[in-house]
């Protein structure tokens, strides 16, 4: 009983370490970018040692791929849930577009982390790869299988269909708040919410 107790408090403890370390990292990747932080920066920002750090981590690439990861599992849970999209196309829609809206621009962190991630990109192609295939690539997936299992919108390609949904959207939230452009293109967001469920839903 003591071993097992030994081996719980032992997992809690690298748990603990790991959350530290992700902590820090994400401070160190919003101040200094991708290329400015360390590993040494990011071990003294987690409040742990180098060794700690690569114990749980093999390089700076893999840590920042498991913060891509984390966010990604967040935002598409956070939006989508945990199972398939179902029921009637209006209220999903106009619900999933509500959500993904809030996600992106109610979470600063996540905007400045997209800011470091989108600027890194030409350096580091790998890293944008890398969250494409996490985040984006399952957001289009899931809008796909839902559209194209409600043949009563009358949507000839639900692929196209998802990509101009999810392009909306980050193209909003960029153009309003990544960019600072909320003055020189206002828009409330539910406005973009009623018209992309109208045009969706085949509503002129």
């Amino acid at each position: 009983m003591k071993l097992l107790k030994l081996s719980e408090t032992h997992t809690e403890n690298s748990k603990d370490k790991v959350e530290q370390i992700l902590q820090g990292a994400m401070q160190e990747f919003l101040v200094h970018g991708y290329a400015g932080t360390s590993m040494d920066r990011v071990a003294a920002s987690g409040g742990v040692s180098k060794a700690t750090v690569y114990s749980h981590f093999q390089d700076k690439q893999g840590l920042f791929k498991t913060l891509i990861e984390r966010l990604a599992k967040e935002k598409f849970q956070s939006v989508f849930g945990t199972e398939n999209l179902v029921g009637e196309p209006k209220k999903v829609l106009h619900e999933l577009i509500v959500k993904a809206l809030n996600e992106m621009l109610q979470d600063d962190e996540y905007t400045a982390f997209m800011r470091v991630l989108i600027g890194e990109s030409g350096r580091f192609p790998e890293m944008a790869h890398f969250y494409v295939a996490s985040l984006v690539k399952p957001a289009v997936d899931t809008l796909h299988d839902y559209l194209a299992s409600h043949p009563e919108l009358n949507i000839s390609d639900p692929e196209a269909t998802a990509r101009i949904i999810v392009g909306s959207l980050v193209h909003f939230v960029m153009t309003q708040k990544m960019m600072h452009g909320s003055d020189i293109l206002p828009m409330e967001s539910h406005r973009l919410t009623d018209a992309l469920t109208d045009l969706l839903l085949g509503v002129i």
